[in-house]
């Protein structure tokens, strides 16, 4: 403690303040974040390792307590804007380094629906995780995912809705997929409050996605899949 009663990061060890940061990004404070990074990088840590063990696993206890109800979206929001002051400071680092990425992601909410809180969370849970996220925002109609399938070529096209009216979009956007020959070329992940299991399978997504915390465990599990299977090839 410094004299003021405030914690000085700086006299913490490696291991404390780690775990500074997961206690910090969980009450979102995001300057102490920030500052936490700084000091890693400052001791010689490698960008990557201050993400993953840091950052990462910060927001995956966050996105734990999430699912069980013990956080709430408000909160969670603070906790994932911290994140982001943090991989602003790393993403040029990263990219200089050539850290390894997990696979990369179009995201969008579809046409209709202007919902985006449950979308942006996922967005920044992934790009925590290490996945490249291009957000397309709200309103998506389905000419402009498949525009940024084919400039972007992600492994992952997420759909996101809030209503009941605009879900069944989504199955519009998998069938004019499936009509180019282009469906098996991507995992499709949907979510969103109205959705569930049977309705993702009926529409012929790959899997439904009840949080963001889930989203990133199922397009890890699915990119770990598709390594594997490039590995055996």
């Amino acid at each position: 403690m410094s004299d003021d009663g405030e914690l000085d990061l700086n006299s913490l060890n490696d291991e404390e303040l780690v775990q500074q940061v997961h206690d910090d990004l969980y009450d979102g404070l995001k300057e102490e974040v920030e500052a936490a990074v700084h000091i890693l990088l400052g001791r010689g840590w490698a960008p990557y390792k201050v993400l993953t063990e840091a950052l990462v696993e910060g927001m995956r206890i966050v996105g734990v307590d999430f699912r069980d109800g013990i956080l709430f979206v408000p909160e969670v929001l603070l906790a994932a804007n911290s994140m982001k002051a943090g991989m602003t400071i790393l993403r040029p680092l990263l990219i200089a380094t050539g850290a390894p990425r997990q696979g990369k992601m179009v995201i969008g909410t579809v046409k209709g629906d202007i919902h985006d809180i449950g979308k942006n969370l996922v967005g920044m849970m992934m790009e925590g995780a290490g996945f490249e996220v291009i957000d397309l925002g709200i309103n998506n109609p389905v000419e402009k995912y498949l525009e940024a399938m084919e400039t972007h070529k992600p492994d992952i096209l997420g759909m996101s809705a809030l209503l009941t009216t605009t879900m069944p979009y989504m199955k519009v956007v998998i069938d004019t997929m499936k009509e180019k020959g282009m469906r098996d070329d991507y995992v499709v992940l949907v979510g969103g409050a109205p959705l569930n299991e049977d309705f993702a399978k009926a529409i012929g997504a790959d899997a439904y996605c009840r949080d963001a915390a889930v989203a990133v465990e199922t397009a890890k599990g699915f990119m770990s899949r598709k390594h594997n299977q490039m590995a055996a090839n």
